[in-house]
């Protein structure tokens, strides 16, 4: 089996070259895409718990409590203290930060439209219903802590 017909390289090489490009517009504007990642994971007018961050963008709690205050020392973020549970503490944006956020969106929107207007809307639908499918199965897979080799 070539590594070109998996599933996981093409994947892979896919979000590679995306986070390369992605990157490459963030720095334009001294961000970063996890930065950026993290941004558009807050809510802007509720704030988001810290604790949910993480799951939302796939970091680990040691690397986003190390980028919340990292943000927070760039003034694109501070925390406060819920009202209803003490025990939870809010992510907001500050107004530097809903800026940063605008310019990631934008980022997002004008990739977005490039592939909308090149690959054609089947084809499209086709892929999100394929990479739903292969979320489903790599979900199963990671429940079940194992890969059956024999059912490959």
């Amino acid at each position: 089996m070539s590594k070109l017909s998996t599933v996981c390289f093409n994947i892979k090489s896919s979000w590679h070259i995306i986070a390369k490009m992605y990157n490459e517009q963030a720095a334009q504007h001294g961000l970063s895409s996890s930065v950026a990642y993290v941004l558009l994971s807050i809510d802007e007018q509720e704030g988001t718990p810290a604790t949910h961050i993480g799951p939302l963008v796939g970091m680990e709690s040691r690397s986003l409590t190390r980028m919340l205050s990292t943000l927070e020392q760039a003034n694109l973020i501070y925390r406060l203290q819920d009202n209803k549970d003490k025990r939870l503490v809010r992510i907001l944006l500050t107004e530097e930060g809903k800026a940063k956020k605008e310019i990631a969106k934008a980022v997002i929107r004008k990739f977005n439209t490039a592939v909308k207007s090149t690959v054609p809307k089947e084809k499209l639908i086709t892929f999100f219903e394929v990479i739903s499918q292969i979320n489903q199965i790599a979900n199963e897979h990671k429940r079940n802590h194992h890969f059956n080799t024999s059912e490959i």
